[in-house]
């Protein structure tokens, strides 16, 4: 089964992701914004999700960390938490 290693910011609105999401593009850190501003446990760690294989994750988070490219983020992607902006820096 493959595994994948991803961070993620979650937050309530799309405008909200979408302003992390420009902050990130200019440069900030995501572990630093993600301490900051993630609604998520994983805010303590900086967003990390850790070892992640399919089906642990929500459908459209799942989706994300198995199927689009890894190294970029992405998002806003919406679930019933929230926004995420979601990174996956690993997967096998």
């Amino acid at each position: 089964m493959p595994v994948a290693m991803a961070r993620h910011i979650l937050v309530k609105t799309q405008a909200e992701a979408e302003q992390i999401k420009q902050r990130l593009a200019r440069g900030e850190d995501f572990a630093s914004l993600a301490k900051k501003h993630s609604t998520c446990p994983s805010a303590k760690r900086g967003g990390d999700l850790g070892e992640v294989r399919p089906g642990q994750m929500v459908k459209s988070i799942d989706t994300v960390i198995f199927k689009k490219p890894v190294g970029v983020v992405h998002g806003p992607v919406k679930s019933q938490f929230g926004y995420h902006l979601v990174e996956v820096y690993f997967r096998d």
